[in-house]
């Protein structure tokens, strides 16, 4: 078995090194390809000294380039002259010292002509290469590559001789680069502790870029929203999304350790778990109501076709009486709109009265299609009632994926697709959820700081300033519990500040309210709780004074509400006056009342809003900015 102590090497630079160098320790390579990942390299202890001399096999995307012309090598010395050839005749070839003095000092050959007339020898010119540039070969050069996998914030610096590649191709920002080589130290000191002597390129995916966007430096972010493709090459979207991976893990991480099972909930669903929320419809019949271009009926309802004809008729002689007048210009522009009008209606309704036909006389040949499922379906807008199935048997359990909710507003908090971590406990209480939201938060920060100190170093560097200290804080911090009731009256005692929404008993308090008692007031992570039970969901536990619930949200500074939980209504006499209450069609949700007629249990549980914490974590302003492809309203690209 080979010695594990280091060794002594010797580096072949041209000539022998003056000290020993520490042979080089193993570097895995990555397990389904035999290229080595560059966080391996970049983020071991020694910067990836105890690497140099290893030869590896690198990849990339290049992040920076420059090229550094080679100094010119002097010209080889003439070849030995023979004895023989010395002492024959003189050779054409021959030059004589006159000859030398003439051609290397121009100012001494003009002396000559003037003192000594036109000699009866040739004055050979100093030679220049006359070729076209297309044709001459290019100058040997090295190009200095940074070059980033993803893997880490740091990029591997990557020599390349121009012998290997053409610098024109590998320079370009963008182009993905493989490569087989040795881990050296630079030659000079400066920004990399290490860098990569390229022996081999094995790839290069070349770049256009004319039309490549991330040529140009300091896209703001914003811009990067629509091409989402390319946004994860640029080192901000970069450790936003490893952030995001390793919140992924700290989350089923807690869950597990705690006894939770993971349980996917349905996407589709026919129950509007909120019971107020705007939802995506599924459907597989484009245009139920009326194809694109028909007339909304509701638009033409009680509009007789012969009615509106005669009214054009009318409208008609009504303009060119007044064209033929010329007195009352503006009459007749008038007229003629309501002219204009009239036909555009007279044209809705024909279209109508021939969709009618057209149906009147397929009916009994052709079926009318019908939809994917019998039911009206949508996207879920949360899973915690179908969560209640599995915890009512399961005991815990947790769900990790995407919400929908077509809310129009536009909002840097809100997008039509986020990430929800949701949970549900049964024999659990209000306080139950309230405690296991707080463990759970400071179990995610410690991790994040942790696992990913190299990209949170970059964060607070780049983005945010206070994002470590941030975290630390929610670690150490203690969470303040107030009431709604207490919320209202610290808002209400505010002065010099005016909020948009009036604030009484009663109301819902707005993210503006929740965000200025987090950041002004109470200046820490905030729980609320005991709200009125108008402004939350039908299925939450009426609390013993009839006029509140017991529900929560946590909010955080910089983001606002990032948990809403509660405990849930275990009555079914209560839950069915809640469903009569609120409006909802009692036949979606004889399921969920089943789950109070046989084996009911107090439970409770929340859910946490992922891409909200990943915002609080970065420092970033827009949601959007932290999804892989944000979905908002107008906004779907791909």
């Amino acid at each position: 078995m080979a010695s594990q102590e280091p060794q002594l090497a010797s580096q072949e630079t041209g000539e022998k090194s003056q000290e020993p160098v520490v042979a080089a320790m193993p570097v895995a390579s990555f397990k389904y390809s035999n290229r080595v990942v560059l966080k391996s390299i970049l983020e071991r202890n020694d910067g990836g000294l105890g690497l140099v001399g290893q030869r590896v096999v690198i990849g990339g995307w290049v992040k920076s380039s420059k090229e550094e012309k080679k100094e010119s090598l002097p010209p080889p010395p003439p070849p030995p002259v023979a004895d023989d050839e010395r002492s024959g005749p003189a050779s054409p070839k021959d030059v004589s010292c006159v000859e030398i003095l003439q051609t290397r000092i121009p100012f001494f050959g003009s002396i000559m002509k003037v003192l000594c007339g036109p000699a009866n020898y040739p004055i050979r010119e100093k030679l220049e290469d006359v070729r076209p540039a297309a044709s001459r070969p290019p100058s040997p050069s090295i190009v200095l590559l940074v070059v980033s996998d993803g893997s880490c914030v740091a990029g591997l610096r990557v020599v390349v001789d121009s012998s290997l590649a053409l610098p024109s191709q590998i320079m370009p920002t963008g182009t993905c680069i493989l490569a087989e080589g040795v881990i050296r130290q630079p030659s000079v000191q400066g920004n990399h502790a290490i860098e990569f002597k390229a022996e081999k390129v094995l790839h290069i995916g070349t770049v256009d870029q004319d039309k490549y966007l991330l040529s140009t430096k300091r896209i703001p972010l914003e811009s990067l929203r629509d091409c989402s493709h390319f946004r994860p090459r640029t080192t901000t979207v970069a450790s936003v999304m490893r952030i995001r991976s390793a919140l992924t893990s700290a989350s089923h991480t807690f869950f597990q350790n705690n006894e939770f099972l993971h349980v996917q909930v349905p996407i589709i669903t026919s129950t509007d778990c909120d019971g107020f929320s705007e939802k995506f419809q599924v459907t597989t019949l484009f245009g139920k109501e009326g194809k694109l271009g028909e007339p909304n009926a509701k638009d033409t309802e009680g509009v007789s076709l012969e009615v509106v004809k005669a009214a054009i008729k009318e409208k008609s002689s009504l303009v060119e009486e007044l064209k033929r007048s010329d007195s009352n210009k503006e009459a007749l522009i008038t007229a003629v709109q309501d002219l204009r009008k009239a036909n555009e209606l007279a044209s809705q309704l024909e279209a109508r009265e021939k969709s009618k036909q057209r149906t009147s006389l397929k009916t009994d040949t052709v079926k009318i299609p019908k939809d994917f499922f019998s039911s009206q379906t949508y996207l879920t807008v949360s899973g915690r009632l179908h969560l209640e199935s599995y915890a009512c048997a399961l005991g815990n359990v947790y769900s990790f994926g995407p919400r929908f909710c077509a809310d129009r507003t536009v909002s840097t908090k809100q997008a039509a697709e986020m990430w929800m971590v949701e949970i549900e406990m049964a024999f659990s209480q209000l306080e139950d959820a309230i405690k296991c939201a707080e463990d759970y938060l400071k179990f995610i920060c410690k991790w994040v700081l942790e696992d990913c100190a190299e990209d949170m170093h970059f964060v607070s560097k780049r983005i945010d300033k206070m994002s470590i200290d941030r975290l630390q804080s929610m670690i150490s911090s203690s969470f303040e519990k107030i009431s709604y009731t207490e919320a209202v009256d610290a808002l209400k005692k505010v002065t010099g500040k005016i909020f948009e929404t009036k604030l009484e008993w009663g109301v819902a308090l707005t993210p503006e309210h929740l965000s200025y008692l987090a950041d002004e007031i109470y200046k820490r992570p905030l729980i609320v709780y005991n709200y009125p039970k108008g402004t939350k969901p039908f299925y939450i536990r009426v609390n013993a004074d009839g006029k509140t619930v017991a529900a929560f949200d946590m909010i955080v500074p910089k983001v606002g509400k990032l948990v809403t939980g509660s405990q849930n209504e275990e009555r079914i006499n209560v839950l069915e006056t809640r469903i009569k209450e609120s409006g909802l069609p009692r036949e979606q949700y004889e399921w969920y009342l089943d789950l109070r007629r046989h084996g009911t249990v107090r439970h409770s549980g929340f859910s946490f809003g992922f891409d909200l914490m990943v915002l609080f974590i970065t420092g970033l302003i827009d949601v959007r900015d932290v999804i892989p492809f944000p979905r908002s309203f107008g906004k779907a690209n791909y």
